[in-house]
């Protein structure tokens, strides 16, 4: 009903588990990794928990999109079945037909039997066997149980079925009872998926928006993001229904911004009972007044180190137009439990940033441990198979790429200037030049930053430029391999070929790395192919 008014091409918020719409943050690229170590065999449980809406539904979508060809999969989605139900829906899954007896009532025996010998022939012809089971908290213990025994399905050398247990809090609790334990045991990979931070809640409202055609700046100012998050708590799925309402809301009254009045409305109509939390409010005045503060001047309030800083949201770059010189800077000092003695307030000294780009290249190369002599320094780097790289990308991409780079600052002055990120977390961003580090907020970044981003990558053997569609040579049988490697394939037996089955491939990595998803292997997809084989390259700090 809005997405037309917003610019966009469907509407962003459904609460149906889109892969295509799917934000990851750190902690969703771990858990994709988890399912995916869980594909290469070895036998025994992976599990995946989280809270209702957290994301693990759609992680577990994204995860069947990239299984690998080589891997049989059993999906269960639906598991308050007794014993004999799960391994009926089992063999079914696994389509092995399954000969009952007339004369008597079925027996786990009839369905093990012919399980096991399916099991035995995927083995002998190489393939992995894995049994996914979603809303696993709501399986009975004697069926848990049930599945233990059938993790001994196995040969001299391994076991035969891989099992993958997704499910709520609840489920990790179960398998703390005593009378489980010994399936606890056989739990070779675990991870619990949180709530989204506060400057996560923005990335994952701009990036929902952007996917679904978002080109102008995003249509929620930044008190209202902040107020998302304070009223679904990081919940994708509550700031799915939250935000939908809103826009709703804001055409409804023909307003082209969502604002903290709008958000609270839509609080109203789709969560009455937390709508008036009174604990929530002062947490809230918080976080208002230290954005009016951060608007009004509080551009680099940083000294050297790290600072605490609280209550911050991300904000969208500035325009050239409104680039500002940087203020006096203002500590906001947040009170311990019991005050301290007063103490005398020192000078914050201003950020120390570089005026040559060419030195901001050398000090990045610095990071790589490369010479970058006087002169070009990508020309010299590139001699040592190193690129540079420039692009303009938004925050959410230089999170999932994870790399230190150059940010430009006061680009639309005519007088811009640089310095390294080296850190980045959900409310701050570390920067470092000719020796020194500042840590500032988001918002004080974005005052001064437009999104021009630079870093260096190792180029692969036989990179010159992204391949076309239908390529052939030692790059893409580079991607191919890595790709093999990442979700747990086999590498191909033959000279790779850029066709539709390696694009889909492709496809499946960006989606599942949060990059731009066209199916080409560009520097981007390149990097994180790096990152997924281990090649040693510097990482972006995301801690304070």
């Amino acid at each position: 009903m809005y997405a037309a008014y917003f610019g966009l091409k469907q509407e962003p918020f459904s609460i149906a588990p889109d892969p295509r719409l799917l934000f990851m943050s750190e902690q969703h690229r771990e858990a994709l990794a988890h399912l995916l170590y869980g594909v290469q065999g070895g036998g025994g449980f992976v599990l995946l928990t989280g809270e209702i809406g957290t994301g693990k539904t759609t992680v577990c979508r994204s995860f069947l999109d990239q299984v690998p060809a080589h891997v049989d999969l059993a999906y269960i989605f639906n598991p308050k079945l007794t014993v004999l139900e799960l391994l009926e829906t089992v063999c079914h899954e696994f389509g092995i037909g399954v000969q009952l007896p007339a004369q008597r009532p079925a027996t786990v025996k009839d369905y093990l039997d012919p399980l096991n010998a399916f099991l035995l022939r995927s083995h002998a012809a190489g393939r992995n066997n894995v049994l996914v089971i979603d809303e696993a908290q709501n399986l009975a213990p004697e069926v848990l149980e049930q599945l233990r025994l059938l993790t001994n399905l196995e040969t001299n050398e391994r076991k035969l079925l891989q099992i993958i247990l997704i499910g709520q809090p609840e489920l990790r609790a179960m398998l703390a009872r005593p009378e489980l334990e010994q399936l606890a045991q056989r739990v070779i990979a675990r991870y619990h998926l949180q709530a989204l931070g506060e400057g996560e809640t923005a990335q994952y409202v701009r990036h929902r928006m952007e996917v679904c055609g978002l080109q102008g700046p995003l249509p929620f100012d930044r008190r209202a993001l902040a107020r998302v998050h304070a009223a679904t708590g990081g919940v994708p799925r509550r700031i799915n229904l939250l935000c939908d309402r809103a826009l709703l809301g804001a055409f409804g009254n023909g307003q082209a911004q969502v604002t903290r009045a709008t958000i609270d409305q839509a609080v109203l109509e789709v969560f009455p009972r937390q709508a008036r939390t009174p604990a929530a409010w002062p947490r809230m005045a918080l976080a208002g007044t230290v954005g009016v503060l951060a608007g009004a001047g509080l551009l680099f309030a940083a000294t050297r180190g790290v600072e605490r800083v609280d209550a911050v949201a991300d904000r969208a770059p500035a325009k050239a137009s409104q680039a500002v010189a940087v203020a006096q800077p203002l500590r906001v000092a947040v009170p311990a439990v019991a005050p301290a003695a007063p103490v005398p307030a020192r000078p914050t000294p201003p950020p120390t940033l570089l005026r040559d780009e060419q030195q901001a290249w050398r000090e990045l190369a610095q990071a790589w441990k490369l010479p970058a002599p006087d002169g070009e320094p990508c020309e010299a780097l590139a001699r040592e198979q190193v690129l540079c790289f420039t692009r303009s990308l938004d925050l959410s991409v230089i999170r999932q790429l994870a790399r230190p780079g150059i940010v430009t600052l006061d680009a639309g002055t005519g007088q811009p200037s640089y310095a390294i990120l080296s850190a980045l977390t959900d409310q701050t961003a570390t920067l470092r030049a000719a020796g020194t580090e500042q840590t500032v907020t988001l918002a004080a970044l974005a005052q001064r930053w437009q999104g021009d981003f630079g870093t260096l990558w190792r180029a692969p053997t036989g990179y010159r430029d992204q391949p076309r569609v239908g390529a052939k040579g030692p790059l893409v049988d580079w991607v191919a391999h890595r790709l093999a490697a990442a979700q747990g394939g086999e590498p191909p037996k033959r000279e790779a070929v850029l066709d539709p089955a390696l694009r889909a491939q492709v496809r499946s990595f960006q989606r599942a790395q949060g990059l731009p998803v066209d199916g080409l292997p560009g520097p981007l997809t390149l990097m994180q192919l790096n990152r997924a084989s281990g090649v040693d390259e510097p990482r972006l700090r995301t801690e304070p």
